[in-house]
This record gives C-alpha cells, sequence and structure tokens, in this order.
C-alpha cells in the first residue's frame, strides 16, 4: 500500500508498470494484426507509444497499491482468418511478452553487470539502476502470472475459453459475470487481510521466477 511504500519505490514501479503495460497491450494488437485484424491498425495502436495503450486508472493503481487493471486491446477476432485460434494467439501474445521482457531485464544481472535490489530507503529520493531493473523483472513477472489467472477479465479467462472444446467455451461465457464477481470478492478478500488467494497461489510461481532469473 501506499503508506508502507518509499518515494523511490513508488517512482521505480511507475517507470516499470509503464513499459510492462505497453510492452503488454502491443502485443495483443500486433499479433491480432498479424492474424489478419485490422482493428488495431485503424484504431492506432500498432506502436509502441504508451499514450495509445496505457490505462491510466490502472496504471496509478499499480504504482500506487501494486495492483491494477491493464488498458482494453482493441482487437476484434471476427476479422482473423481463424477467430479461435487468433484470438487465443492474440490474447496470450500480453502475458507472453511480460515474460519475455523479465528475462531480457534479468540478462545484466545474468553477465554481474547489476546486482538484485529491491531495498528502498526512507532517505534515497530516486531508484538506483539496481533497483529499477530488479523491480522490471518483479513486475513483469507479476503482469504474467496474474493474467494468466483464469477470471474474467484477466487474460488467463479468454484463453481458458479457447483452449477448451467449444461448446464447453460457450458453457464458460455465460458465467463470465460471475468469474467476475468472484475476482472482486476475492480482490475484496486480499485487500481486507482476510485471506490472501492471490498471494497463496502466485508467491511460490513467482518466487521461482525470480530466483531463477535474478540469481
Amino acid at each position: 500500500m501506499l503508506l508502507n511504500r518509499t518515494l523511490s519505490e513508488i517512482i521505480a514501479t511507475a517507470i516499470v508498470a509503464l513499459l510492462a503495460m505497453t510492452i503488454h497491450e502491443f502485443a495483443h494488437c500486433y499479433i491480432a494484426y498479424r492474424m489478419g485484424d485490422n482493428t488495431p491498425l485503424e484504431n492506432g495502436k500498432l506502436t509502441l507509444n504508451p499514450l495509445a495503450h496505457i490505462n491510466w486508472v490502472g496504471w496509478l493503481m499499480w504504482t500506487f497499491i501494486g495492483f491494477g487493471i491493464l488498458g482494453q486491446a482493441y482487437i476484434n477476432p471476427r476479422r482473423m482468418r481463424n477467430p479461435r485460434l487468433g484470438e487465443l494467439y492474440a490474447v496470450a501474445a500480453g502475458p507472453i511478452s511480460n515474460l519475455l521482457l523479465a528475462v531480457v531485464l534479468a540478462i545484466p544481472f545474468k553477465l554481474d553487470l547489476l546486482q538484485p535490489d529491491l531495498l528502498f530507503t526512507q532517505r534515497q529520493l530516486v531508484p538506483t539502476l539496481n533497483q529499477l531493473f530488479t523491480m522490471g523483472v518483479y513486475l513483469n513477472i507479476l503482469f504474467f502470472l496474474f493474467n494468466l489467472l483464469p477470471l474474467f477479465p484477466f487474460d488467463g479467462w479468454t484463453i481458458l475459453v479457447r483452449l477448451v472444446p467449444p461448446e464447453v467455451g460457450y458453457q464458460l461465457e455465460q458465467h463470465r459475470q460471475t468469474s467476475q464477481l468472484i475476482f472482486f470478492a476475492l480482490l475484496a478478500l486480499s485487500f481486507l487481510n482476510i485471506f490472501d488467494v492471490f498471494g497463496l497461489i502466485l508467491s511460490q510461481p513467482s518466487n521461482f521466477l525470480l530466483r531463477m532469473l535474478l540469481f
């Protein structure tokens, strides 16, 4: 939460979240375009300009509370050559792009050019390069894992719907609103410190990926 975070940590999170969200949404749009959907092109989304992609409310949420929503990808599966596979690839491209970005940002650590560091101090006004890159790896791993959760509105929901047989996917879509309500209920439990289900589910895989990439 904001009260527990230092200015340098907030700045590092803001910079990294802007990069991670831009890459995530661009990946959705680029793959959709390659699958035959011109919607991203028509809406000016085939760019790495953050202004074309960022949901600023979501960005502020990630910056100050460490959790939030991403932007909305302008894609239309009905315009793709293969709507079912096209949507699957385009949606999966978002979280995969964050994992790849985490791998790229981890290269300086593997080459011993940087050292992992997330120990922000109250006296520190701006983050160090070590802290920026460490936060980059950490936050992109979170983006990757969160978006694989099979709950609406995460990418994992659409991935699940497109992976199962069409008749099963159709049945799942009838419960999209229920899935969203479950997500908000679990989110409320986490923020009220009653039951952190997201931490329970994601802590082990995120720690595993962090250890693998940073050390």
